[in-house]
């Protein structure tokens, strides 16, 4: 009984979005483009997480490892970089990032706040069985003309105890690209351009409103892949935890690994919240930064 509920839910969900439709299960949910799979969010690792992600040409962006290990081309390293996801390297001192022992966990608890293209999964952070904080993180899709689509994230943290983000690079914001959009490394072709002017192995430790890697994606199509930090955000702009391996992170934490100076903690006292906003944006064709700049400025003036 209880799966042909599942069913019917996926399929009425399914039916009511029109162009952009939602299929969802009790613990993951799949995002369409009409028929065509856009990505699913995945509650099958210590950390939520997005995988595939499809662009607006049909052709995946970021890379299959570790979920899937068949693709010959993609370097195994750093098997807790998991395409698109959110999670950070010390919350009271404990391990999200990598999760090394499994005992630091992003729960999924339920879906809510369903509508055309969006969906807010409810979250709860946890580290052996004490709830550090609970995370509401609403996830929004817009496609425009089959040739761009944004992705905008919204997550409202609360501390259900005193909470202190640590200083450190591992997080927080990431993306981990497909390899043909990797500045260094096999079949490496991409590049990196920040707000700021930066480029390639530059950009790392640098704070920026957004940045940008483009070229070839994995069927050799030109594309952009933009990550912008919005105005409100904590210590915008951020700083980017960006390699040329094809890590494209956002974390406004990591100040001393960034700047060898200063302290990046951030104390959440119990009952407290923090709003981050961060919107990814896939553009088919070639980089061009007033483009990149345009949306950026549309983005910025949202509340």
């Amino acid at each position: 009984m209880k799966s042909t509920l599942i069913l019917a839910l996926s399929f009425l969900i399914g039916n009511t979005f029109g162009q952009i439709r939602q299929e969802v299960k009790k613990e993951s949910l799949k995002i369409f483009h009409g028929d065509k799979l856009i990505t699913e969010y995945r509650t099958d690792h210590d950390f939520p997480y997005l995988y595939p992600l499809i662009g607006p040409s049909g052709n995946h962006l970021t890379r299959h490892f570790p979920m899937d290990k068949s693709h010959g081309n993609e370097q195994p390293d750093h098997p807790h970089h998991r395409s698109f996801w959110f999670t950070h390297g010390q919350v009271n001192g404990h391990d999200f990032w990598h999760s090394p022992d499994h005992d630091s966990r992003i729960v999924h608890e339920s879906f809510s706040d369903q509508h055309e293209g969006s969906f807010t999964a409810n979250l709860k952070w946890v580290h052996k069985e004490e709830v550090l904080l609970e995370e509401k993180r609403t996830y929004s899709f817009h496609i425009e003309q089959d040739q761009t689509m944004s992705i905008d994230v919204t997550s409202i943290f609360t501390a259900k105890t005193d909470v202190t983000f640590g200083d450190t690079k591992e997080g927080s914001f990431a993306l981990r690209v497909t390899p043909t959009l990797r500045h260094e490394g096999k079949v490496a072709q991409g590049h990196l351009a920040n707000s700021e002017g930066q480029k390639d192995g530059d950009v790392w430790g640098q704070r920026a409103k957004w940045i940008s890697c483009y070229g070839p994606d994995s069927e050799k199509e030109s594309v952009v892949i933009s990550m912008m930090d919005h105005p409100d955000n904590l210590r915008h702009p951020t700083y980017w935890h960006a390699r040329t391996y094809g890590l494209l992170a956002a974390n406004p934490f990591g100040i001393k690994d960034f700047t060898k100076k200063g302290n990046g903690d951030l104390e959440l006292k119990k009952g407290v919240s923090l709003t981050q906003r961060y919107r990814v944006l896939i553009q088919s064709g070639d980089f061009h930064r007033e483009s990149v700049q345009k949306n950026y400025a549309e983005f910025a003036k949202r509340q």
